[in-house]
């Protein structure tokens, strides 16, 4: 009985953490995908846990100044463009590829894998030139998390350790392999608080992320990680 228990136990604790996981991957990929809107920063706004990790943010004394509208039109918005559109590359391939060049064919090995995987990245819709977009990426993760929900709501062990073998090999071969050093600059040039803590938050949370997955391969799944 006492083992019952600890495997109902371990199992809630899984659906809570995966959760978790999904919110912050569905938050990071949409901060970095697109500008920010008044409905997105409410749902920022209203989450305590979320706050802490913006601390700069939270205590920036615009946002009692202007009006959220104005703090989008006028410092969001602007800070995005320069990031992501004109200052920066958030693409992969443009760090891994010696002649800095980004690649959106066929020849992108994260492309390979999201076909593999069935992921289907609608480029116009996401307003990206190229899948290996940083937020694409954070969005494949959150893919994967969500297959690994159902593989824990159907209580499928197998399902759930070979999920986290792909979400651990995709976060080392890719995302941890440049990410770190786009949201490095990102923390460096960015011009509002909210942009420089979203980095700094993302690249905290991939890194624990990886090591979430890692304890979990070693301890759950008992694989070598």
């Amino acid at each position: 009985m006492r083992y019952v228990r600890k495997g109902i136990k371990r199992m809630n604790r899984m659906k809570q953490e995966i959760e978790n996981r999904m919110t912050m991957y569905a938050l990071l990929s949409r901060l970095m995908l697109i500008e920010v809107d008044e409905a997105f920063l409410q749902e920022i706004e209203k989450d305590e846990t979320l706050l802490s990790f913006l601390p700069n943010y939270r205590d920036w004394s615009k946002r009692q100044t202007f009006s959220t509208q104005e703090l989008i039109e006028q410092y969001y918005n602007v800070d995005f463009t320069n990031l992501f559109l004109m200052h920066l590359v958030p693409y992969e391939s443009f760090y891994t590829r010696e002649d800095q060049m980004i690649e959106s064919g066929g020849d992108n090995p994260v492309i390979e894998l999201y076909n593999e995987l069935d992921f289907r990245v609608e480029l116009d819709r996401a307003r990206v030139v190229s899948a290996d977009h940083i937020g694409v990426e954070l969005e494949f993760m959150y893919m994967l998390c969500e297959a690994q929900k159902k593989a824990i709501d159907a209580e499928d062990k197998d399902g759930v350790c070979e999920l986290l073998q792909v979400q651990r090999a995709f976060l080392k071969e890719h995302l941890l392999e440049w990410a770190p050093l786009f949201l490095i600059n990102v923390k460096r040039e960015s011009r509002t608080p909210l942009y420089h803590d979203g980095a700094e938050m993302t690249l905290e949370f991939i890194l624990s992320d990886y090591e979430y997955i890692t304890e979990m391969l070693t301890h759950y799944c008992e694989t070598e990680a």
